[in-house]
């Protein structure tokens, strides 16, 4: 009886010893430039933190501001073999045949961050920011501090971004239904605070009106303050010129706090979980499209716990 015991409890060893191992996950990491900004930091550092060999996952990462880059590596991660595509498009636009080439080699897609104009039968999911929710809740904010007029410098991001697209489009609706709204500057610096810092330049060289700096992240915010300090011009609460941003970086809030900026808007970067949740449970959520809590933030509201809480 015992020997039947001991072999029995060698058998269990054995199955267990040799049983299947979990298989490893696949994923290919399709992101913008992690140097981009603070929010694409702290965007990186989250999809690093999450897709480990520990937490189940052989992940492969491809960096690029450029859609034809970033389609182009792609491909590459489909030629690989990976089960998961994780993509946040540099671009809106061009991505239907990679997302079509994907589903044809069985490969899964998951949006992170930004939309795309593709059908969503192409994509198992969305986990994105509403851009055109986050410029109209700025531009709502604007026109909330009643000014007889709005003279703005508009700094957008890398054109045709889903950033863009959407914080742009608020403020331009805006000054086309209003009277006392108008462009001074509307420029690309492509999230770059230096370029940023030269628009702003140029306009005060001009000698041309403005009240308001309009910034589509907080590092373009940034260059267009330094060049404002150049020029001994005053920003901020009850200033000269009002100063908005985008991303909440903490360094943004604490301007705000200072009473320096006016206001930043909130994007979200941690979508890693969302998407591993996804992954694991092995199906597409039941709403496909899931868009991230923001919000604005007032420099005359704020405080520090939102600084400690919200801040990048």
């Amino acid at each position: 009886m015992k020997k039947v015991i001991l072999t029995a409890m060698a058998a269990l060893l054995a199955a267990s010893l040799f049983a299947a191992k979990p298989k490893t996950i696949k994923v290919g990491i399709i992101n913008n430039d992690p140097n981009e900004s603070g929010y694409r930091t702290a965007n990186d550092r989250d999809m690093k933190a999450t897709f480990t060999k520990k937490n189940g996952y052989q992940a492969s990462f491809a960096y690029s501001l450029k859609n034809d880059e970033q389609i182009a590596a792609a491909k590459k991660f489909i030629q690989d073999e990976v089960d998961y595509l994780l993509i946040s498009a540099a671009g809106t636009s061009g991505w239907n045949n990679v997302l079509k080439d994907a589903q044809d080699a069985g490969v899964k897609v998951i949006l992170f961050d930004r939309t795309i104009d593709a059908p969503s039968s192409l994509y198992e999911a969305s986990i994105v920011s509403d851009m055109a929710q986050e410029g109209k809740t700025a531009v709502d904010w604007l026109a909330s501090q009643n000014l007889k007029e709005y003279n703005v410098i508009h700094i957008q991001g890398v054109m045709g971004s889903a950033a863009q697209i959407g914080r742009s489009g608020a403020l331009d609706k805006k000054v086309k239904a209003e009277k006392n709204w108008k462009i001074v500057t509307q420029q690309t610096a492509s999230w770059n605070a230096e370029t940023a810092q030269q628009i702003v330049q140029a306009v005060i060289d001009s000698g041309k009106k403005f009240n308001v700096i309009y910034a589509e992240n907080d590092d373009m915010a940034k260059g267009a303050v330094a060049a404002l300090d150049k020029a001994n011009i005053s920003h901020g609460v009850g200033k000269d010129v009002i100063i908005m941003g985008f991303d909440c970086n903490k360094w943004a809030l604490e301007e705000l706090l200072k009473k320096n900026w006016n206001y930043d808007g909130q994007c979200n970067p941690f979508q890693a979980s969302y998407i591993d949740q996804i992954i694991k449970s092995g199906k597409a959520p039941a709403q496909k499209t899931v868009i991230m809590t923001e919000k604005g933030f007032d420099a005359a509201k704020i405080t520090k716990a939102d600084v400690d809480k919200y801040g990048i």
